[in-house]
């Protein structure tokens, strides 16, 4: 009989045994319906709708992917990893120990429902990829990686729970459609080849106290405590009639806005603006003033806050040769177009006759191109701001981005015309 008890009373432990673990490993959602690999919300908009995978990340399993199928009103959909008992009323990233990348904004959350600029937004049929580096799990703290299209966008050390760390998806609006891939591969060696050849670092021949973050996003974090501070961060390449104009979006004003743009020579001085000394021209964001190879600026345009778009360029004269010039393919300045969000920049590559004083055709020919004249232009969301003749340098104009004060983080396009 004692034999007979001891067998049912392990069997009734092998089944709670099965009953907690599927328990644990129940997938949990709230708001949407899942068909298959799809998710969709089904909320009324005023309400997140969240999904936590049944199992955690692990070794054997370290990286999971969302395909956007449609972003609905607001795109408002978010892809990271949260604790296993997560609350299903709130975003991933939104909560401690939790962490997600939203498609909407291209912020990161990290445990706060503030976010930080993190890489670009997603849109319908992009790809959002989450995971860890097992190898770097080290005293409860592990690298947690998010990729957009199978490129990495960035990472950060994040705390590991004891439950292990699980993949969630949150939507907030009506029409929003996922697939989930739980078990999608990413070819880590494949990706890093990729980012080497369109690494965003490669774009930029000089960068002091101003590091690459994300996508084209450059990032403050020097000291900032007095004007030897200055963070520079300057072009590989000089403008030239191939490409005569760039733009920088401020993402994040920082502290004090101390964000300048404009053009410089090669052998600039890394802690000084882009303005204060010869060789350079800069329209400053905080104050709305132009530099022009000094200290003191002069009143030119409005200010500059967190979101707007400023943008430098050169209007060459029709004759004008840069340095290198004939290395680069035959080009046809008439095929330049605007790009979307700046449809009020015209082509302005070559300077109009009509506004220039014709000059005498003997002192052209005596002048050196390195000493010739170029009207160097700058704009604000899209609208232009006003223009300054200077001297080019030896060498060209170097695209430069000086900034000066805790946090302040732009987004630079440094090709933002086709042609």
């Amino acid at each position: 009989m004692d034999d007979i008890n001891l067998h049912y009373r392990f069997l009734n432990w092998r089944r709670r045994i099965r009953d907690v673990r599927a328990v644990r490993f129940q997938e949990r959602y709230k708001r949407m319906l899942k068909n298959g690999d799809t998710l969709s919300y089904q909320g009324n908009s005023d309400e997140v709708g969240c999904y936590v995978a049944p199992r955690p990340l692990s070794k054997g399993n370290c990286y999971f992917e969302v395909t956007i199928m449609d972003t609905g009103v607001r795109g408002t959909i978010a892809v990271g990893l949260v604790p296993q008992f997560y609350k299903l009323d709130h975003q991933p990233g939104w909560l401690p120990q939790s962490v997600a990348y939203h498609a909407d904004d291209g912020k990161l959350y990290d445990g706060n429902p503030v976010g930080q600029q993190f890489g670009p937004k997603c849109n319908r049929g992009d790809r959002i990829g989450c995971g860890i580096y097992c190898d770097t799990i080290e005293a409860g703290l592990t690298t947690v990686f998010f990729t957009k299209n199978g490129k990495e966008v960035g990472s950060l050390v994040f705390p590991v729970a004891a439950e292990g760390l699980f993949p969630a998806i949150g939507m907030h609006s009506l029409g929003e459609e996922v697939r989930l891939d739980l078990q999608a591969e990413w070819d880590m060696e494949e990706a890093d080849s990729v980012m080497m050849v369109d690494s965003h670092e490669d774009d930029w021949g000089r960068l002091y106290d101003i590091r690459v973050t994300g996508t084209q996003l450059l990032e403050y974090v020097g000291k900032g405590k007095s004007i030897l501070d200055v963070g520079l961060a300057q072009a590989r390449q000089p403008l030239s009639t191939c490409c005569h104009y760039f733009e920088v979006e401020i993402v994040d004003a920082g502290e004090k806005c101390y964000i300048a743009l404009g053009l410089a020579r090669r052998d600039y001085p890394k802690n000084r603006h882009p303005g204060w000394s010869q060789g350079s021209v800069a329209y400053h964001a905080d104050d709305g003033k132009i530099f022009h190879g000094s200290g003191v600026g002069e009143p030119f345009g409005p200010r500059c806050i967190e979101g707007d778009i400023m943008g430098c360029g050169i209007m060459f004269p029709r004759d004008y040769i840069s340095d290198g010039e004939d290395d680069i393919d035959e080009w046809d300045p008439l095929e330049v177009l605007p790009r979307q969000g700046v449809g009020r920049i015209q082509n302005v590559l070559y300077l109009n006759d009509d506004d220039e004083e014709e000059e005498e055709e003997g002192d052209e020919l005596d002048q050196e191109h390195d000493g010739r004249k170029v009207m160097v232009f700058f704009t604000r969301n899209g609208k232009l701001m006003g223009r300054r003749e200077v001297v080019v340098p030896p060498g060209g104009f170097y695209p430069t981005v000086g900034m000066l004060s805790s946090g302040e983080k732009v987004k630079v396009d440094l090709h933002p015309l086709s042609g």
